[in-house]
């Protein structure tokens, strides 16, 4: 289970040697072929007996032997050597990347991932809107200030930590994650063997028993600022406060120590109980000069660097002169809003989560904006609302989750008729799908930026300006 990273890992990509694909692992049919093309996720389409078979680690137009197996009716695939490699192909620098899953494209380089998220976002986009360009990083490491880990205990009854597998629940072991941050990682790997000295056993989810599940740490990218969760089975912790006062002293970064109890089975990762063992709770971080409060269970994006290049691109969008009232949907924890309020005469922020709402309304004191309200509210029932009442509003941001925007709002979004929309989505399908709709209604999208939040990985972050037709 465990795979120690050669320590020359540091210098990011130079002289490493990959993981060598376990030969004696390998079971099924071995077969030559080409790759016609790749998925949306970055996987390799071969042909096989007349079907198409999505194999991760390969690249258009490579040639490979892979083996084939058909289990419970289903094609699956492993590459077993490359024939013809990719010019775009290099080493992963990452010892775990090949257990792993948690990056599917590190075998791909850094300028050719943002070539592939550009090729495929005009193509999902093609006759909706005209992608202008892809903002990628100078730097698209230990980007991460949201990070976590998985306690599992080994066969030698060592607890262990990392990350779940690709579609499963065995853990890798890492101990240095090369996307999350390095302040993280080192907080992660000392929380680890502070348990194994307390005693502390990982939860077991099968038996039922068993103490510690994970840890998330939140660091601030300009404060600095960390915050320690500890998702734990019980919030009966003995030798807490021993424990919290060695974890603070050998880091001195953390402000905050929280106690999450989550003690029910499945992969959701936060409980409802949480207790503050030490700090205040939650951390502060900036975007764009303006502070914003970060607690366990807050959204706020994981890369702060490209989130402030995403957030400058959509205000730009908006096109704000200073007297347009605007509605920040699906507002979180208000970043978009407080950010845009400055540029605006009012903003309505509007999202249904409650403890979301509580921090949106914190973020605006804190920073003394004066102009921007928050309404505890689905975002579609509140703009049928001021339908009805024949409110007006000229702008609207739009930052729904991956699944996009439910039909109800859309039909909401339609009736309020703002002039402009600013739509943000982490998924350029969903996406294709909402703009269909709007399109059909007289929005039509003049702008598409892709800002690369996620590097390593296939996802992408799209921004489009829409404007009513009239």
């Amino acid at each position: 289970m465990k795979n120690i990273r050669d320590k020359k890992s540091k210098n990011k990509g130079k002289n490493f040697k990959r993981l060598d694909n376990n030969k004696s692992n390998i079971r099924g049919k071995l077969v030559t072929v080409d790759v016609v093309k790749t998925t949306i996720e970055g996987k390799g389409v071969v042909s096989y007996q007349g079907e198409e078979l999505a194999v991760a680690d390969l690249l258009e137009g490579e040639t490979a032997v892979i083996a084939i197996d058909r289990q419970n009716g289903q094609l699956s695939a492993k590459v077993v050597e490359l024939k013809r490699k990719s010019d775009r192909r290099v080493v992963s620098p990452c010892s775990y990347y090949e257990a792993c899953g948690g990056c599917q494209l590190q075998h791909l380089s850094y300028k050719g991932q943002l070539d592939f998220k550009s090729d495929k976002a005009m193509e999902v986009l093609r006759g909706l809107v005209e992608v202008r360009g892809v903002l990628g990083m100078d730097d698209p490491w230990n980007y991460r200030n949201k990070n976590l880990a998985t306690f599992a205990m080994d066969k030698g009854n060592r607890l262990a930590s990392g990350f779940y597998q690709e579609f499963s629940h065995k853990i890798v072991e890492v101990e240095d994650c090369l996307i999350q941050d390095a302040e993280a990682n080192a907080i992660i790997k000392t929380v680890s063997e502070m348990a194994g000295k307390f005693g502390l056993k990982a939860f077991d989810e099968d038996r039922g028993h068993g103490f510690l599940r994970h840890v998330l740490i939140r660091r601030g990218y300009y404060s600095g600022e960390v915050l320690v969760t500890l998702v734990v089975a019980s919030s009966v912790f003995k030798g807490q406060g021993n424990f919290v006062r060695e974890l603070v002293k050998r880091h001195s970064c953390i402000k905050s120590v929280v106690l999450n109890v989550n003690n029910k089975r499945g992969s959701v990762v936060l409980g409802r109980e949480e207790k503050v063992i030490y700090g205040p709770g939650f951390i502060e971080d900036s975007l764009l000069g303006l502070s914003f409060r970060v607690s366990s269970s807050s959204f706020y994006q994981i890369n702060t660097r490209q989130t402030e290049v995403l957030y400058t691109k959509a205000r730009e969008l908006a096109g704000l002169k200073g007297s347009e009232r605007v509605i920040d949907a699906y507002c979180g924890t208000g970043t978009i809003g407080i950010i845009a309020a400055g540029q605006a005469k009012e903003v309505v922020g509007v999202e249904l989560n409650r403890m979301a709402i509580r921090d949106a309304v914190s973020n605006a004191r804190r920073n003394r904006v004066g102009n921007v309200s928050f309404v505890n509210q689905d975002a579609g029932e509140f703009m049928v609302g001021l339908d009805a009442r024949c409110e007006l509003f000229d702008v609207v941001f739009v930052d729904p989750p991956r699944s996009g925007c439910s039909l109800d709002f859309l039909r909401s979004l339609v009736k309020l008729g703002p002039e402009r929309v600013v739509y943000i989505s982490c998924s350029v399908e969903s996406l294709a799908r909402d703009l269909e709709f709007l399109k059909g209604f007289g929005y039509v999208g003049s702008d598409c930026f892709l800002v690369d939040l996620f590097p390593w990985t296939y996802h992408i972050e799209a921004v489009v300006l829409l404007e009513k037709v009239k």
